[in-house]
């Protein structure tokens, strides 16, 4: 897919969704918003915001009653964050929730009076986002990560369904802060065990397909793929490359491997969500972000598809096997 091509469906697939009246005989009624680089999270069953709003309706936040949501996605366009950001300054919300790091800055750096809870944004004190951990200072606090350790087990997991594995390389989106830490922290982890790195940055759709000839030309043994609205836009041409060149790969979150990718681990994104969903309780009842701790998620899910395995003709160990969460057959 081709740039001007990309502009063009992401185009057609910008959300808007509409302001929700307020319920009649309802004293209180708040209105949260949401921000993200990719596509608005909505409440609908399917959606992968989903968790969020159930979450939110067992703390008592009932849609349409006592909670308004304005939902805004650049659908891949991160330089509209910006302006998105400005309609929920203008509509008055009291809480942003981010999902990804450049929502996430473009809060920080644009909505010093609104209370933030950001989402998979990366390490928020190497990016800059909080103080620190445990007093995040300023109006933003949410769910950190554990890179460092996320990284080595995704490797760990990659040599041990291949045990001959010594080079990976790792898909990143390298305009994103937040995603080129967790690239960093993969270098990192791989030097501890043995794995040599090859990082290769994406900025646009274009990219993959020089990713993909490096690839070719320099065949590593497995891949990684860092999750963020690029790669994640784009991530049946990494499962349709990785199945054609046979090789090994895995992923970050739970969907990637439901819909072809080898592998995936990593935080359950219903307990994430919970948690942010807490945190914007709790703000919404009178805490500050610069004294709530920005919490770990607890924990993490390991997948594997059996018939992307058979595809790149992966017999996949018995001892692996029997630590996923799910096996896909």
């Amino acid at each position: 897919m081709r740039r001007r091509e990309f502009i063009q469906l992401l185009g057609g697939a910008m959300i808007a969704v509409p302001r929700l009246a307020a319920a009649q005989g309802v004293s209180e009624v708040h209105r949260i918003g949401l921000l993200t680089p990719g596509l608005p999270p909505l409440p609908d069953a399917g959606s992968p915001g989903a968790p969020l709003f159930r979450a939110l309706a067992q703390r008592g936040y009932v849609l349409n009653r006592n909670l308004l949501f304005d939902s805004k996605g650049a659908a891949g366009r991160a330089q509209q964050l910006p302006q998105l950001l400005d309609e929920l300054v203008a509509d008055r919300v009291e809480v942003i929730v981010t999902f990804g790091f450049p929502a996430a800055l473009v809060a920080k750096q644009h909505a010093a009076t609104i209370p933030v809870v950001v989402v998979a944004a990366g390490d928020p004190v190497a990016t800059g986002l909080v103080d620190s951990l445990a007093r995040p200072g300023g109006h933003v606090t949410g769910i950190t990560e554990i890179a460092t350790d996320l990284s080595a087990k995704r490797l760990e997991l990659l040599k041990e369904a291949v045990p001959t594995i010594t080079r990976v390389a790792v898909l990143w989106n390298a305009d994103d802060l937040g995603m080129t830490l967790r690239c960093r922290a993969t270098e990192a982890a791989g030097r501890t065990i043995g794995i040599a790195i090859t990082p290769l940055g994406v900025r646009a759709p274009d990219d993959f397909d020089g990713a993909f000839s490096a690839m070719t030309r320099d065949p590593p043994d497995a891949i990684l793929m860092v999750t963020d609205v690029l790669t994640r836009l784009n991530r049946k041409r990494v499962y349709e490359f990785a199945v054609a060149h046979r090789l090994p790969a895995i992923y970050e979150e739970d969907s990637f491997a439901r819909d072809g990718g080898l592998m995936s681990y990593g935080p359950d994104r219903d307990e994430v969500l919970s948690r942010a969903a807490g945190l914007v309780d709790r703000i919404l009842k009178g805490a500050k972000p610069a004294e709530l701790p920005l919490e770990e998620p607890t924990r993490f899910h390991f997948l594997i598809n059996l018939k992307t395995a058979d595809a790149i003709g992966l017999t996949v160990p018995a001892s692996i096997l029997g630590r996923a969460d799910e096996v896909i057959e």
